[in-house]
């Protein structure tokens, strides 16, 4: 992924800007909260993507190859990832994983700035004009349950 295919992507989701920092990396944001970083390797000029995930995303790519705990967010206990290579996430991966980052910062957002922003329509429910990724996001398979899980004689 290229930079310019980067900022396109973040900036076609709803009500997003964009602010270059902290040493020439493109940082986007929702509500005024960060939900992706993107920086160069110095020794390459590779493009690295930063994201927010949810607990399980976090804990099925941290060790995977091309993707770390993200420098400085990780260690601090936040669920952030770093694409440092396109070994495990191709770019349309990467796109869903950027854009459900997206969802989990405006979901995350005081209710009144989602109100604000249109991301929420009356009694919480989601605003129907909120441009979202045609893609869904790309996650792990839903565990199934084992016969040994599941409660025999409930009700009995």
């Amino acid at each position: 992924m290229t930079v310019d295919d980067y900022n396109t992507f973040c900036r076609s989701l709803a009500h997003t800007t964009h602010v270059v920092q902290w040493g020439g990396a493109h940082v986007w944001k929702i509500g005024g909260k960060v939900f992706a970083i993107g920086g160069w390797n110095n020794k390459n000029e590779q493009l690295f993507v930063t994201f927010k995930c949810s607990d399980m995303s976090y804990d099925m790519l941290k060790d995977m190859p091309g993707c770390r705990p993200a420098p400085y967010l990780a260690s601090r206990g936040m669920k952030w990832i770093q694409r440092t290579g396109i070994a495990t996430l191709d770019d349309g991966a990467l796109r869903d994983y950027l854009a459900a980052s997206y969802d989990l910062v405006a979901r995350g957002l005081p209710k009144h700035t989602q109100r604000d922003l249109g991301l929420v329509a009356e009694a919480g429910k989601p605003a129907p004009h909120i441009k979202r990724n045609s893609r869904k996001p790309a996650a792990v398979a839903k565990p199934t349950r084992r016969a040994s899980q599941t409660r025999q004689g409930a009700g009995r």
